[in-house]
């Protein structure tokens, strides 16, 4: 009975690789028939990752619209940067550094948006609420990620939340990977200090 069972789950094995390589295969000929102008192919590739560039786009923003229109931004990008990609690597993962710089260089220009002098005839309005923190404040995580700084969020979301190291981290952000440690030291700690904890 061990024997069948270790046959069974060694052919199981066996069929899941096969299935992995059929997928690469599929995918080098998908993108190499894009990188070639075949918009079909290209449809099939953002159909293929789209839910992946989502996923990171709404972490990265705390807005689904917003996440929307960044992975519109992503597949945008990717269309004319595809020539570039090497196939190396599964698509999804060249895609990755795309999706975060485009969230992070969105997110650096609402901020600029946000920072322009504002004319107003109550200049109180402008002051921050100051006093004790309201405890329905307390757990909302995803309002105080949306509160992180770009880089110290990207980290965060990349290593805490996707599981990434930080050499990759490193890699997809053009930084040291002391950095990205430095980075995510910040966030947990701004994130403590905006959930109360």
């Amino acid at each position: 009975m061990e024997g069948l069972a270790e046959a069974v789950l060694g052919g199981t094995l066996i069929h899941m690789m096969r299935d992995d390589e059929d997928r690469r295969t599929a995918e080098k000929r998908l993108v190499r028939d894009a990188q070639n102008g075949d918009l079909v192919a290209f449809e099939r590739l953002y159909r293929d990752n789209e839910r992946k560039v989502f996923a990171l786009c709404l972490r990265l923003s705390s807005d689904a619209a917003l996440a929307e229109e960044l992975t519109q931004e992503v597949f945008v990008r990717a269309w004319r940067k595809l020539g570039t990609f090497r196939g190396e690597s599964a698509l999804s993962s060249w895609l990755y550094p795309i999706t975060v710089n485009v969230a992070l260089s969105e997110r650096r220009s609402r901020r600029r948006r946000d920072l322009r002098i504002v004319a107003t005839d109550d200049p109180a309005s402008l002051e921050r609420a100051g006093g004790v923190p309201r405890p329905e404040r307390g757990f909302d995580l995803q309002k105080a990620m949306a509160g992180l700084p770009p880089g110290a969020r990207a980290v965060f979301v990349l290593h805490d939340v996707e599981g990434r190291t930080h050499d990759e981290i490193a890699a997809m952000l053009n930084l040291a990977p002391g950095t990205s440690k430095a980075q995510l030291f910040r966030a947990r700690r701004l994130l403590r200090e905006a959930l109360g904890s």
